[in-house]
């Protein structure tokens, strides 16, 4: 390419130093403020059930009229007093004086208990906790009011609703130091790797700690408005999404800008010119991201609907944060940013090489892979098809119906403990009843077949107060409330509530009790997890075609083509399934984990498809860029070649981040962290390096079908049908016709 004059390339002040300046400014105020911030999300943030409720589910709709028969939104704790022997009468008396303390921790709250059990070797007492937003403090003061007062060598735990929720809210602590950390400190180690460079590593982490600021800020804003439910899944998500996707872009836009520093010593011109060939690429992967997150509204779960927004929210200041912080630091670092390994100037007659193969000036492991592709591709694609065929066979072991919620912690837990000791010597369900909401004129015949019904242990009207209606007792029995027409009914199960036993047990009471009453509402905390688990499946059939086709449009309109587009997409769904495959194999042979979250498959189609297209993006922006000088195939490696390095880095980057997700002992984080950080590097080493490829060059041309590439006697694709293209056969070509800013 024609280099240019000092006078030509000269740039004035205000775009050489003020436009930088005030950019890096304006982000080091957002940072100022965001990063305060995210010692504040916790405020915003709920992991309890409520943030988890399938919207229009029929315990969603228990749940509100449960709501109108309590004051408050009480959360029970069980607490359990266990003995390897029975109690003797002194130590009954010693645990009966536990009542009073407990109430004392909870004023205003009346303490159930105590329950001995049948086999007189523990004892139960429930404690409802008056606000969700305070039960991790009440059940730290519960376990050691408890342990200080139990009788000497009792085993004591704190479980059920409000203990489990707490050692979850303990298990997201990391999510505010440990993640970030290793996030962080993974993503420094793989860019000192590639860059070889003390200052461009830093610089690219300053892009990214400022976009998680401001992603934060956003949140932070949207989460106080009511705008979004926060919760501890999602917020672990946003750090991982907006660190990875941001240093991303911010490798695709370095190594444009490497490249134009080759053509040109003035930094700032370098800088316009990498942002001119980046832009494009990168505003279409953000917005595929962006478009696909936000396709999770549709879902009925509000865990996936708070995660859409959260997370896209991310991907947009990750965007903004590439395009105008990373481009103004390069401005003002220039060559140094590189140190001590700078780019040189090339002489001018290798800027633009004459192309044939598209591997000319090439060398080491791109080329060798270009020539392979070259030489045999229709032996790499279909080998590599085969391959992945092979590996998602193994998605028909998946498991993804949903655990028990004593599963979900992975570290040792007091609340786990205790559903086990309540297993042990009380109904299972004991703390965490099914509830049933009738109309009162069915009230006597529906509490009658409950108390028949197999796998129910006990069920009794709620009262007012929350007392139950005892109709056998001395006196007169007490009312039971009645709200609306309708009464609660309460029916301890014989399983433990989060089993797949009580599960079928909530399925057989909605079709028997409907029978009686066909308004009959059987919700509690069983029926939550049974109707997320099936709105969970449900939404895997509705989102993956609405992604599928927001991802198939803007892939067209990016490459102005309908067959690649459709390519593409097939090769990033052919690779999220191997990916499944082999992640069944692992959690069900390696990992021994009993099943997966039923959110699962939909968390890594939409990551693994999201960002998978965003490689291919990578790649077929620049082999587009390619062709419209040399030709579809020459294009095609001289794409692939130049790509390979940032787009592998870049993959093992974002593989690198989601890895940390599995330092939370969280089932689904380590899960969703294994699936999405093995599918990116699936897809960056197979997929992006050798799939597409050798699929596209087979193909050739005929791959921009039916855009102007693709037209056979185009002056773009003159000579290709030889698989090879010299630029003086492509008008396009010339030089002077692609030059930007004056500056290559």
């Amino acid at each position: 390419m024609k280099t240019t004059s000092s006078a030509a390339t000269r740039v004035p002040f205000w775009l050489r130093w003020l436009v930088p300046a005030v950019l890096v400014l304006a982000w080091l105020a957002i940072a100022g403020v965001g990063g305060p911030t995210f010692g504040r999300l916790s405020e915003v943030s709920s992991n309890d059930q409520a943030s988890f409720l399938p919207a229009g589910a029929e315990a969603t709709e228990a749940a509100d009229w449960q709501a109108k028969f309590r004051d408050s939104k009480e959360i029970p704790a069980v607490i359990v007093v266990e003995s390897d022997s029975a109690f003797t009468p002194a130590q009954l008396r010693e645990t009966a004086a536990l009542k009073g303390k407990l109430e004392a921790l909870q004023a205003g709250s009346t303490v159930i208990g105590p329950i001995p059990s049948e086999d007189a070797k523990a004892v139960q007492f429930v404690v409802p906790i008056a606000s969700s937003a305070e039960v991790k403090t009440v059940v730290k003061e519960l376990r050691n009011e408890v342990r200080a007062s139990a009788p000497a060598g009792m085993q004591t735990f704190v479980t059920g609703p409000a203990g489990l929720t707490a050692d979850l809210v303990s298990a997201f602590a990391g999510i505010d130091g440990i993640l970030l950390l290793v996030a962080l400190g993974a993503v420094f180690l793989i860019l000192l790797i590639v860059y070889r460079s003390l200052l461009l590593p830093v610089m690219v982490l300053f892009t990214s700690v400022f976009a998680l600021c401001a992603a934060i800020l956003l949140v932070f804003g949207m989460a106080k408005a009511g705008w979004i439910q926060l919760n501890g899944q999602s917020q672990g998500i946003l750090s991982i999404l907006v660190i990875g996707a941001a240093t991303d872009y911010a490798l695709l836009y370095v190594a444009r800008f490497r490249e134009a520093l080759t053509h040109t010593t003035n930094r700032t011109a370098a800088a316009v010119t990498a942002w001119k060939a980046a832009w494009e690429p990168i505003l279409a992967s953000g917005a595929t991201v962006i478009i696909a997150l936000l396709c999770l509204l549709f879902s009925d779960l509000n865990s996936n609907k708070a995660l859409g927004p959260v997370a896209a929210a991310g991907i947009l200041c990750a965007l903004f944060a590439a395009l105008t912080l990373l481009p103004a630091l390069m401005a003002l670092l220039g060559r140094a940013a590189f140190w001590p390994f700078r780019p040189k100037l090339l002489p001018e007659t290798d800027r633009e090489p004459e192309l044939v193969t598209g591997l000319e000036g090439q060398k080491g492991l791109w080329r060798a892979t270009g020539s392979l592709v070259s030489r045999r591709p229709r032996t790499v694609w279909v080998a590599s098809v085969l391959l992945l065929l092979v590996a998602a066979t193994g998605v028909l072991q998946l498991k993804a119906n949903g655990v028990a919620q004593t599963d979900v912690i992975l570290t040792a837990s007091n609340a786990v403990d205790g559903q086990d000791a309540l297993g042990r010597h009380f109904d299972a369900g004991s703390g965490s009843p099914a509830v049933i909401v009738a109309d009162e004129a069915n009230a006597q015949e529906v509490l009658a077949k409950l108390q028949t019904s197999d796998g129910v242990g006990d069920a009794y009207l709620l009262a007012e107060g929350g007392a139950p209606v005892i109709t056998g007792a001395p006196g007169a029995p007490a009312a039971p409330a009645i709200r609306d027409g309708k009464v609660l009914i309460n029916a301890t199960l014989n399983h433990a509530a989060d089993s797949a036993e009580a599960e079928n047990a909530v399925v057989s009471l909605r079709q028997d009790l409907k029978k009686i009453d066909s308004g009959v509402l059987v919700g509690g905390v069983t029926a939550t997890a049974l109707d997320t688990n099936t709105t969970a499946q449900r939404d895997l059939v509705t989102i993956i075609p609405v992604v599928l086709g927001v991802i198939l449009v803007i892939l067209m309109l990016l490459l102005r083509s309908v067959l690649a587009p459709v390519l593409l997409v097939a090769s990033v769904v052919l690779s999220y399934a191997a990916a499944m495959g082999v992640s069944a194999f692992v959690f069900n042979n390696v990992f021994g984990f009993p099943g997966a979250d039923a959110t699962v498959p939909l968390f890594g189609f939409v990551f693994l498809v999201a960002l998978g297209v965003d490689y291919n993006i990578f790649l077929m922006s620049r082999v587009r860029e390619e062709s419209l000088k040399h030709g579809t195939r020459a294009g095609i490696l001289r794409g692939l070649v130049v790509t390979g390095g940032v787009i592998t880095s870049a993959g093992v980057v974002l593989a690198a981040t989601f890895a940390a997700l599995g330092v939370i002992p969280i089932m689904f984080l380590v899960q969703l962290a294994f699936i999405v950080a093995f599918g990116v590097l699936l897809d960056t080493v197979l997929v992006r390096s050798l799939l597409v490829p050798a699929l596209a060059y087979d193909i050739g041309p005929r791959l921009w079908w039916p855009g102007k590439l693709g037209r056979p006697g185009s002056g773009a694709v003159a000579g290709d049908g030889a698989r090879a293209t010299l630029p003086a056969e492509n008008p396009k070509a010339d030089p002077a016709e692609n030059e930007e800013a004056g500056v290559r």
